[in-house]
């Protein structure tokens, strides 16, 4: 006999989601809004969805007030070099982790854990003395490292539960067939974690494209700035320009959100997965 589910968590579940997209979307319905306003306009009493006058004169004013296309390319690049790095050696330390026994499984997901209560300023110092002693500094190596250990002890944790739900009897078959590590990693395990790694893709893209301290603890160029310096730089210059101000954070949160829709719509798709490798 299955057990009955109560109606009243599912109506919980679906309130509480509702609510969180949408105060997503009405923060993102307003930046919108405020940034088709004209450069210099005072922001109106009441909330305007669509602006009396909307223009695209802030933009405008963004691009020519910074170098602000040179920071998008820049944190483009890094971007290009760090996600890719994270996904392949995070999924690579996820595999590892996962094919360990019960103990050895259980003492990496406590130290994972536990690297995720250290707050990140804990290790600025340590990094920066580092960096600087092998001359990366003023350089885009050390904006990408992270990405060489995984970038976040939670994206080694999302990869190491998905590959641990993946039957052993398929791990098995395929090495019986004569396949090694990296053909069990890349023909059996990465198919089957496709969604997990969609989503540890979105997060480590907002992790490097956001990112403001590694940029201004490392960068003394101002050709080589990111795009998050970019808005700081724009909020110092004149804090009072709020179409401006939006209409750079309009562009900065673009990606990202681009991004996770396309992800949403080819990663989380779990039965094309099973029959592509059923095949």
């Amino acid at each position: 006999m299955k057990p009955r589910h109560n109606p009243v968590w599912g109506w919980l579940y679906h309130l509480t989601a509702i609510t969180v997209v949408g105060s997503g979307l009405l923060i993102l319905v307003f930046m919108v809004s405020t940034s088709l306003r004209a450069p210099g306009s005072i922001p109106p009493p009441v909330l305007q969805l669509i602006p009396d006058n909307p223009s695209l004169a802030a933009y405008a004013r963004a691009f020519s007030d910074l170098p602000l296309a040179r920071y998008l390319f820049n944190s483009a690049v890094i971007v290009g070099i760090a996600v890719p790095l994270t996904l392949v050696f995070a999924s690579w330390a996820a595999l590892a982790i996962a094919g360990m026994g019960r103990r050895g499984w259980r003492i990496w997901l406590y130290a994972l854990v536990a690297l995720m209560i250290f707050p990140a300023s804990a290790f600025w110092l340590a990094r920066y003395v580092l960096f600087a002693q092998i001359g990366f500094i003023d350089t885009v190596w050390p904006l990408v490292a992270p990405a060489l250990i995984g970038a976040n002890p939670l994206y080694v944790l999302i990869l190491a539960w998905a590959f641990k739900r993946i039957p052993r009897e398929l791990w098995e078959s395929a090495r019986l067939d004569g396949a090694g590590t990296l053909v069990l990693w890349s023909e059996v395990g990465l198919p089957l974690v496709r969604p997990a790694l969609g989503a540890v893709a979105v997060l480590a893209f907002a992790q490097f494209w956001g990112d403001f301290i590694s940029p201004a603890l490392y960068l003394r160029t101002d050709t080589r700035m990111t795009a998050p310096i970019a808005l700081q730089a724009l909020i110092q210059y004149d804090r009072t320009q709020w179409p401006v101000l939006t209409a750079t954070a309009v562009v900065l949160t673009l990606p990202s959100v681009l991004l996770f829709l396309w992800v949403q719509r080819t990663a989380w798709n779990p039965g094309k997965i099973y029959e592509r490798v059923e095949a």
